[in-house]
């Protein structure tokens, strides 16, 4: 019997032939990862070793994102601590405010992460980098610590199950839709430590930002990692950003899933995902009219240049509702100058949207737009649980950003066609 992609990229890294789900390996790790938040945990636990060197400074990545620049005193001294460990151990890829980005956003766009890696982040959304056909998983920051030490982590093998998105996509439906229907659909435990491989015509129509989309909520049904089999698109997106050489994995004809979903894409409407589980996803035919406060557009998840490209493309020439405040934060300084040179920041701005430095910001409550009790905002973020961006009597939606740009039009969640019809961008 064959096997997966994923089993293939742990084989690799365990110095084996195969392995089966379930085996324990330990495995030779490309890359490790970890944020303003969970480096410092980490980094603790290192120094308790007593080392004087990680086992290697280009492999160990640090971006200050989630609270920078720093809300207060405390995440400013979280941002010191790893700027200083990363000036003591001679980190190369530290990455300072201004020059930063969103971590899942900055790491492919660097050619960081390469097709055929195995990566561990101290941050759940690290699942992302499945796209470009990596094994990437989120670790807790005393695995991080021994990653950094060693350059090694044990890992069971997950198993594996396969969504297969037939058809051709509707007007305005992107991979954030895509994602949003599959996790309704099995739950947000229906992947509990496995492996979710996404195929079809539909995944391959989808942009490499789709796709990075949708591995980045593989974490929201519980799965170990998301990962889509690279090919033609990804080697045009990785060819000038890899830092690295880089292999191609594909899954064998027969290899074993303990599950396959097969899914029309041309059935799947935009979706919005209730209060409060990404598992509460709906048609937005179904949401049209709930009241809004705020909309972020933004985030690991949608805050690259294609999802700044479609809201731009919604709010030209128009104004958001006087009883909207919309929050557009791009995910990297170079899709920052990307939408600046396009003109992109000036339709936000014009339209009367406010344009961050890239963060995290109000993803988790951090800052950047944090709700009062009983506002509710549209995200293009990842999670919406209870007092996820603010007061835990607030209510957070989830959609992609066109639904979130025209919804920032009218007040109140919107399909997009009902601000400017089909797409044409």
């Amino acid at each position: 019997m064959g096997m997966t992609i994923t089993e293939k990229i742990l084989a690799a890294h365990a110095g084996k032939e195969r392995v089966t789900p379930g085996e324990l390996v330990k495995c030779r790790l490309d890359l490790v990862l970890a944020n303003d938040i969970t480096a410092p945990v980490a980094i603790n636990e290192f120094e308790k070793l007593g080392l004087d060197r990680v086992f290697d400074p280009t492999r160990v990545v640090l971006v200050p994102d989630h609270f920078t620049p720093n809300k207060d005193i405390k995440s400013a001294e979280q941002s010191k601590r790893v700027r200083e460990f990363a000036r003591k151990f001679g980190i190369v890829n530290y990455f300072e405010v201004g020059r930063m980005g969103i971590e899942h956003c900055l790491l492919p766009e660097q050619g960081l992460v390469v097709p055929g890696d195995c990566v561990i982040g101290a941050d759940s959304h690290t699942c992302t980098y499945g796209a470009l056909g990596a094994f990437a998983t989120g670790v807790g920051s005393t695995d991080l610590a021994a990653g950094m030490a060693t350059g090694e982590c044990w890992f069971k093998v997950p198993e594996s199950m396969k969504f297969v998105f037939h058809g051709k996509l509707r007007p305005w439906v992107t991979g954030k839709d895509l994602i949003l229907h599959c996790i309704a659909d099995i739950g947000v435990d229906g992947a509990r430590y496995r492996s979710m491989e996404f195929t079809g015509d539909a995944i391959k129509a989808l942009s490499l930002e789709g796709r990075l989309t949708m591995c980045n909520m593989a974490i929201e049904a519980g799965a170990k990692n998301g990962i889509v089999s690279p090919d033609e698109k990804t080697q045009l997106y990785i060819k000038d950003r890899a830092k690295r050489p880089y292999r191609f994995y594909t899954s064998d004809p027969d290899a074993h899933y303990v599950e396959v979903r097969q899914y029309d894409a041309s059935l799947i409407e935009p979706q919005v995902a209730f209060p409060h589980l990404p598992e509460n996803a709906r048609p937005v035919s179904e949401a049209q009219g709930v009241a809004i406060d705020q909309v972020v557009i933004g985030s690991c998840t949608n805050g690259r240049i294609e999802d700044l490209r479609i809201a731009a493309y919604i709010l030209k020439g128009r104004k958001v509702h006087p009883n909207i405040r919309l929050i557009v934060i791009p995910g990297t300084q170079e899709i920052y100058l990307q939408a600046l040179r396009e003109g992109l920041l000036e339709i936000f701005v014009e339209a009367g949207g406010a344009v961050s430095t890239p963060t995290c910001g109000p993803c988790l409550g951090g800052h950047m737009g944090i709700l009062a009790k009983g506002e509710r905002a549209l995200a293009t973020t990842n999670r919406n649980f209870v007092g996820r961006m603010g007061h835990p009597e607030s209510e957070v939606y989830l959609a992609g950003p066109a639904v979130a740009a025209a919804s920032a039009v009218t007040g109140c969640i919107t399909h997009p066609k009902e601000v400017v019809g089909s797409y044409a961008g």
